[in-house]
């Protein structure tokens, strides 16, 4: 869907959308250090055969089961009350990623063995809402798994990207000033993630103001088991705070919420639609440019546009073979390009 050009007379909304994780902020260590390093710090039995390389392979095997047999962090189970939702989903994740690391065979080769818990993950055995590794495997206490959830809900887990501390500073001018950015009369802010609830709660822990306003797909989205504790939707309207400008992020739409990930163009739509009820004013008095930036090619970049919006594309760690069909103009170096572009945004 082409952009259309705006009447003179018609105010300019930018709502301008991010991806988080990779985007926003990063972790603050690789994960598989945190994980040995929790491992150790509790005295787990035989921790000392961990290594980075054999706990990043059985952290991707079991997150693949994970993610075929549960999609959406268990979201549809999770409505009908067969599933604990995200926070369950990452449990069994952090005790099957330990379980296949510490077993015999994969241990002991340093990632490069198979193992009875290896197989059973691959091959999503999951019985009773759980993964069923191998049982004979150490127990994993916890203490540790509750740890690495606390821990990669927060700042203790994650860092904010230079360029995202220069952008939202920037932000925060144009909301405090009221007044136009480059072309745009407002601007409005949300986070688009793949993702599940304790979006919030990290940016919040790293600095940022963040709305409560969430997705809203269905009633049964505003009462999903999971990490953030709220209300039942927006329904009951928006506070002060929320409409007028005194937030860095205006809202925060996840997958887990909205029922759908990104590239669907749903979930672009469901964004869109929230934007418009922050701004409140009759919509044939507007003119809205949506625009969306992210690190992955096929869910941030070409999802957007497929939803009809502009995008842009973090360039950190790309080769040039793949960025074949995005445009020079669409490529940021980190998000402190992105003021640059935005005051100078050209359709």
């Amino acid at each position: 869907m082409p952009l259309t050009s705006p009447s003179p007379s018609r105010q300019r909304i930018l709502l301008l959308t991010l991806d988080a994780f990779n985007t926003i902020y990063h972790p603050r260590v690789p994960i598989p250090d945190a994980y040995i390093h929790a491992a150790r710090a509790r005295n787990l039995p035989r921790a000392q055969l961990l290594t980075p390389t054999s706990l990043g392979k059985a952290f991707k095997s079991i997150f693949k089961a994970q993610t075929k047999a549960y999609p959406n962090y268990g979201r549809e189970l999770a409505i009908r009350g067969e599933y604990g939702g995200a926070r369950q989903w990452w449990e069994e994740i952090v005790r099957g990623t330990f379980r296949i690391a510490l077993s015999d065979g994969f241990a002991e080769s340093g990632g490069t063995g198979t193992s009875a818990g290896t197989v059973n993950a691959n091959a999503n055995a999951h019985t009773n809402g759980k993964t069923n590794l191998d049982t004979t495997a150490v127990q994993i206490p916890e203490d540790l798994v509750q740890g690495l959830l606390k821990m990669f809900a927060s700042r203790d887990g994650y860092a904010l990207y230079p360029g995202a501390e220069s952008l939202f500073e920037y932000l925060r001018r144009v909301k405090r000033q009221g007044t136009a950015s480059g072309p745009f009369d407002r601007v409005v802010v949300g986070v688009l993630s793949n993702s599940d609830d304790r979006v919030p709660a990290v940016l919040r822990s790293l600095g940022l103001r963040v709305g409560k306003v969430r997705a809203d797909e269905d009633i049964e989205s505003t009462r999903l088991p999971g990490f953030e504790e709220r209300g039942g939707g927006i329904d009951g309207g928006l506070r002060e705070e929320e409409s007028s400008g005194q937030q860095d992020v205006d809202f925060v739409v996840t997958s887990y919420e909205a029922g759908v990930e990104k590239p669907h163009r749903k979930i672009f739509d469901i964004a869109r639609r929230q934007a418009e009820r922050l701004v409140g004013c009759g919509q044939e008095d507007l003119d809205w440019t949506m625009v969306h930036v992210g690190d992955d090619l096929e869910k941030d970049y070409r999802g957007c546009l497929q939803a009809g919006w502009r995008g842009y594309l973090g360039l950190e760690g790309r080769s040039p073979d793949e960025l074949e069909g995005v445009r020079a103009v669409d490529m940021l170096e980190g998000l402190e390009d992105l003021e640059g572009k935005l005051e100078g945004f050209e359709e």
